[in-house]
């Protein structure tokens, strides 16, 4: 699949929405039959567009976990620098997501921890740790205000 259209595009708008949708339900709202509906999905699947689907979790709760979003800046961006950062990244399970980016920061991180206490075990074992860091800046979440919103909302 070289590029999406509308239709392709409207489908993955709704899948984020509600990824449990039915096929024909799904089908009906966009103007497609089910057997083509289906087929594009699947060749989206195929392609890596669509990587997976994911249940989102009430953070309600007391056991729920909060994220926190860190930004990592190098000592120096060259390719041996970026590569050693992002090898020892991936060696980190705890550490769920990992962004080069363009700006005041290298790299954003995003971890989940139960408490402070856990995500200062994180910084120092883990974050501190990593190859070539200069600086670290995080910030704790109050909530996911996408994975809160109210279904019927588009």
């Amino acid at each position: 699949m070289t590029a999406l259209d509308a239709t392709d595009r409207n489908i993955l708008r709704l899948l984020r929405l509600d990824a449990r949708m039915s096929n024909a339900r799904l089908a009906a709202e966009v103007g497609l039959s089910p057997s083509a509906c289906l087929r594009r999905i699947k060749i989206m699947e195929k392609t890596g567009v669509i990587r997976g689907y994911t249940a989102l979790l009430d953070t309600s709760n007391a056991d729920a976990m909060i994220a926190v979003i860190i930004n990592i800046t190098l000592e120096r961006q060259t390719e041996d620098y970026l590569d050693r950062f992002e090898a020892a990244v991936r060696r980190h399970p705890e550490i769920r997501e990992c962004f080069l980016m363009t700006g005041g920061s290298d790299y954003l991180l995003r971890v989940e921890v139960a408490n402070a206490g856990e995500f200062e075990r994180i910084h120092k074992e883990i974050l501190s740790a990593l190859p070539g860091v200069l600086r670290i800046h995080s910030s704790f979440s109050i909530r996911n205000v996408l994975a809160t919103r109210t279904k019927g909302r588009r």
